[in-house]
C-alpha cells in the first residue's frame, strides 16, 4: 500500500490490536498509538499494560499513554505528529480538542450496524437479544456517543449457535478490512459521510456489570439460551447452585434447550443419560460447559463425575430484572 497518510491509532483491547496490526501490515504510516496508562492489577499488583500498549511496545511504535486526554502536553504531542487521520477502536470518549485535530477527521470502528446498538457492549447485546445479523460501522466522531456521520458499513450473519466470542472474532476480521477501505476512501476523497437514521426502535448496548449476568430464569427458554451465549466467554452468565446446604456461584458458558411438557419444579436439577439440566416451566436447559465457584471450567459430564450432587440439589430460581 503506497499511502501518504499519517495515522494516529487509539485503542485498548485485543480487538483493537488486530485492527492496528492489519493497518500496519498494509504498510500504512502509523505515526502514533494512544492507549490507557499502565496500572497495577491482580493480587501482586504488577504493572499491567493494555493489549494495544503491549503491541506498540513490542513493535517499537510511538506510544502515548496520557492520564488526561485534555492535557495541553498531550494535545501538543498530537499536533507535533502532524496527523491526517485518527482511527479509534474500543477506546475512551474523546474530547473535541482531540478528535478535531486530524485534517481528514477522526473515525471510530463500532461493532454494530449503527444506529443500532450504540454503547459499550454491542456484541453481547446483539446475541442476548437473539439477533440474526450484526456488523461493523466506521463513522466520524462527534460530541455524542456513537452518533456521528457514517462512512462505511458491513453486515455479518449471526448463527444460532454463535456466542459472543464467535461474533467478536467475525466482527474483528470484517472490521479490519472495513478500516482499510475507510482509510482508502478518506485519502482519495471517495467517501461521502451520511447522517445516521434516527428511529424509535433503536436498541442500546449499555455496559454490562456482574449483577447483570445473573441468569433470568423467569424468561422463556429461548431468551435464557440467548442470554447465556451472549455472555460467553465473557463476562459469563451465572446462577446459584444449591447443594448440601450451600449456595455456590455456578458460571454457565454453554447450554442448549429442549421444549417439553413436564411437572418438575423450576430450578430442579435433572441428570439423565450423563447430561445435566435445569427444569424450566416450558422444558429443560441442558448445561454443557460450566464452572463452579473455585473450580476450573469443564464439561457438565466432568462436573457430574467430580461432584456429588444430592437429590435435593437445585438451581436457586431467583427472578431478576435483566
Amino acid at each position: 500500500m503506497n499511502s501518504e497518510l499519517r495515522i494516529l491509532f487509539m485503542g485498548t483491547p485485543d480487538f483493537a490490536v488486530h485492527i492496528l496490526d492489519y493497518i500496519i501490515k498494509h504498510q500504512y504510516n502509523v505515526v502514533g498509538v494512544v492507549s490507557v496508562p499502565d496500572k497495577p492489577a491482580g493480587r501482586g499488583q504488577k504493572i499491567h499494560s493494555s493489549a494495544v500498549a503491549k503491541y506498540a511496545k513490542k513493535n517499537q511504535l510511538n506510544l502515548l499513554q496520557p492520564e488526561k486526554l485534555k492535557s495541553k502536553a498531550f494535545i501538543q504531542e498530537i499536533k507535533d505528529l502532524d496527523i491526517d487521520v485518527s482511527v479509534v477502536v474500543a477506546f475512551r470518549m474523546l474530547p473535541r480538542e482531540v478528535w478535531k485535530l486530524p485534517k481528514l477527521g477522526t473515525f471510530n470502528l463500532h461493532a454494530s450496524l449503527l444506529p443500532q446498538y450504540r454503547g459499550a457492549a454491542p456484541i453481547n447485546h446483539a446475541i442476548m437479544n437473539g439477533e440474526t445479523e450484526s456488523g461493523v460501522t466506521t463513522f466520524l466522531i462527534d460530541e455524542q456517543i456513537d452518533t456521528g456521520n457514517i462512512l462505511l458499513q458491513e453486515s455479518v450473519k449471526i448463527e444460532s449457535t454463535d456466542n459472543a466470542g464467535d461474533l467478536h472474532d467475525k466482527l474483528m476480521e470484517t472490521g479490519a478490512k472495513l478500516v482499510i477501505k475507510t482509510l482508502e476512501g478518506l485519502e482519495h476523497k471517495t467517501l461521502i459521510p451520511k447522517p445516521q437514521k434516527e428511529a424509535k426502535d433503536i436498541k442500546y448496548a449499555t455496559k454490562i456489570f456482574k449483577e447483570d449476568c445473573a441468569i433470568p430464569w423467569d424468561k422463556s427458554l429461548l431468551d435464557i439460551y440467548n442470554f447465556i451465549r451472549g455472555l460467553s466467554p465473557y463476562p459469563v452468565a451465572w446462577t446459584h447452585l444449591y447443594n448440601k446446604g450451600k449456595n455456590r456461584v455456578l458460571k454457565v458458558y454453554k447450554a442448549s434447550i429442549e421444549k417439553k411438557n413436564q411437572d418438575l419444579k423450576p430450578g430442579q436439577i435433572i441428570i439423565k443419560d450423563k447430561k445435566m439440566g435445569v427444569a424450566h416451566k416450558d422444558g429443560i436447559i441442558w448445561l454443557e460447559e460450566i464452572q463452579l465457584e473455585g473450580k476450573r471450567r469443564m464439561s457438565a459430564l466432568d462436573f457430574l463425575n467430580g461432584n456429588n450432587l444430592s437429590e435435593h440439589a437445585e438451581i436457586r430460581y431467583i427472578k431478576t430484572t435483566v
